[in-house]
């Protein structure tokens, strides 16, 4: 009874918690990391680094399939932006997988500081998890992207966007006994 009670409580929290609003930020990072999963987070990530807000741009969990040649079409930023500072990773699955490869990335290009990070309102809980396991030292930025086609506001009127939070809790609170429990799975290998 105590656990469904604590289970239930803390799942109000992270409803509530989720972001509504996409929050306008005004700094500056070394770089931008976008979660894949939708358009809207490739687009926003990219607007960052357009504006110079950051250096360099990775995209982790990039479908095999997807050529670069069509995401640079997708962009809004130059050839020339995209060819110097846009970097796709190929080789995560899962969350954790783009934390590694935001580490591996981040190490190959000696970004040690910050990075804004872009993906969806309700999985930027467990993305931050993620990567503050990854990169335990870096200040990260979260820029949630929220889609008018998953409105959290009210996911309790939605039997599909209260499946969507209530997934996307189970697997934070996964994340979170993993990480947790063993620190050093939190940075497995992303090859």
């Amino acid at each position: 009874m105590l656990f469904s009670c604590v289970f239930l409580g803390g799942f109000f929290i992270f409803a509530h918690s989720l972001a509504r609003t996409e929050p306008h930020l005004e700094l500056n990072a070394e770089g931008v990391v976008a979660l894949t999963g939708g358009a809207d987070r490739v687009v926003d990530a990219a607007d960052f680094l357009a504006r110079g807000q950051a250096k360099r741009l990775l995209i982790t969990g990039v479908n095999r399939a997807t050529r670069s040649s069509v995401l640079a079409r997708l962009l809004p930023i130059s050839d020339e932006l995209f060819k110097c500072c846009v970097d796709l990773g190929y080789q995560a699955v899962d969350t954790a997988g783009n934390a590694a490869e935001t580490k591996l990335w981040a190490e190959t290009y000696h970004l040690t500081h910050s990075l804004i990070v872009v993906t969806s309102n309700y999985h930027m809980p467990r993305a931050l998890l993620e990567l503050s396991a990854a990169l335990p030292h870096m200040t990260l930025y979260p820029f949630p992207v929220v889609s008018d086609h998953t409105d959290v506001s009210q996911w309790w009127r939605d039997k599909r966007i209260a499946r969507l939070v209530g997934g996307e809790y189970v697997k934070f609170l996964g994340a979170l006994i993993r990480i947790h429990l063993d620190p050093e799975m939190s940075e497995s290998d992303p090859n």
